[in-house]
């Protein structure tokens, strides 16, 4: 059996109550139904989730130091690669490329994909990994559309807008803790 590298997309960050306040990132199968679920700590979670909803802080966070760092170099992220499970533990690497030299880093899947998101480089997991730690899904349960928005609707999107603004308040104050509470808030409104 030939091990390949199978495309994921970021499907969310959520919580993980269980593992003293950590998140848990979940990666889903581009055109699959399989999910990667992969428990990250809290200032990685934070790194993904203001790049994923296109806030840039007042002054550079770690991953855009090392994005500034890599293109200096004239090089860039190809793709992040989550190849090894062991003993619970993930471990990727990052393809990188200057002029025609390809090299890996390795890294924790948190700072890889953190970096590939801000280079906008695709995200995979060899086969080996996603068939051991993947979860299957029902083809169907996605996120059910078609519902009516009352007036019950409206007033949550009034919430959503508040709470947004508050979001942007405390990134600019670089009151990131608060930041992080706020995004879960609107994460648990929006479905």
């Amino acid at each position: 059996m030939t091990l390949q590298n199978i495309k994921m997309d970021i499907l969310g960050l959520s919580t993980s109550p269980s593992s003293g306040g950590a998140y848990a990132l979940i990666l889903s199968e581009t055109g699959g139904n399989r999910r990667l679920p992969i428990i990250i700590g809290t200032f990685e979670a934070q790194a993904i989730a203001l790049e994923l909803e296109s806030i840039k802080p007042p002054r550079p966070m770690t991953h855009d130091l090392l994005k500034n760092l890599v293109l200096s170099f004239n090089s860039n992220v190809d793709q992040v690669v989550i190849n090894d499970l062991s003993e619970g533990t993930f471990f990727a690497q990052i393809h990188c490329k200057r002029n025609d030299d390809a090299f890996e880093l390795d890294a924790r899947p948190s700072d890889a994909i953190a970096l590939a998101i801000r280079f906008g480089a695709p995200i995979f997991v060899n086969s080996k990994v996603l068939n051991e730690a993947g979860i299957e899904t029902e083809e169907g349960s996605r996120k059910p559309g078609g519902q009516e928005q009352g007036s019950e609707g409206k007033k949550e999107m009034s919430q959503l807008e508040a709470l947004e603004k508050e979001l942007q308040t405390a990134i600019e104050t670089e009151n990131y803790e608060k930041a992080a509470k706020i995004r879960d808030q609107i994460q648990k409104m929006k479905g």
